[in-house]
């Protein structure tokens, strides 16, 4: 068991570790979800601002919408951070760290007070579109090329949680992948030749990653 997380490049091993971690303390009520979720006024009037980050961690109570969420977001970041981010742990957690500042920006619009399946939506999304031509096994039952994998998982999500609640969060985690794939992906290359702020991550965290 140990090999196998420490395969698992850092960046996914870290968030699933927080992950898994939250949700064990919430269920050993070491804390409370009370405690965990994000609103402005709780994190900034408060001055509770653990919550900017703790929303992200919390997949909610043990169940089989929980290993759904996790499984598939573990599958696809770890995909993502061994192919397009090898050697690039700066970038990739740079690109996290933009898709949760827009997710928080987005939630009251949508009142979502856990952005943690929104934001594990991003990597499967952008990693739907870098790989358009593979093909894709649903549970060894359907066969789907990746670009549908997102609303394919989507679906799911709505189906196993039986409340359509679930399936927005993960409808806005494609959309902020959507956009994070766009200025990557089609801008930078059409617009800038390759390169815009968003594309790569600051000379200050690459050399704290030993990316440089």
């Amino acid at each position: 068991m140990d090999a196998w997380v420490m395969q698992v490049p850092p960046i996914t091993r870290a968030w699933l570790a927080l992950s898994v971690a939250t949700s064990l303390a919430v269920q050993c009520q070491v804390v409370t979800p009370l405690q965990l979720y994000f609103s402005f006024k709780s994190a900034f009037t408060n001055a509770q601002p653990w919550r900017i980050l703790t929303n992200f961690f919390y997949f909610g109570p043990l169940s089989l919408d929980f290993i759904f969420h996790l499984f598939f977001f573990m599958r696809y970041s770890r995909m993502l951070e061994e192919s397009s981010f090898a050697n690039k742990k700066a970038d990739y957690l740079w690109l996290l760290f933009l898709s949760s500042l827009m997710l928080l920006a987005l939630s009251p619009l949508v009142n979502l007070p856990f952005l943690s399946s929104s934001l594990a939506f991003v990597p499967i999304y952008i990693w739907s579109r870098r790989h358009p031509s593979t093909p894709i096994a649903l549970f060894g039952i359907i066969t789907i090329s990746a670009p549908y994998l997102p609303l394919a998982l989507v679906g799911l999500s709505w189906v196993i949680s039986g409340t359509w609640k679930a399936a927005a969060g993960d409808l806005i985690g494609c959309a902020v992948g959507h956009i994070g794939w766009f200025l990557r992906d089609v801008w930078a290359r059409e617009m800038t030749g390759g390169y815009t702020p968003l594309s790569e991550a600051p000379q200050v965290l690459r050399r704290l990653f030993g990316d440089v």
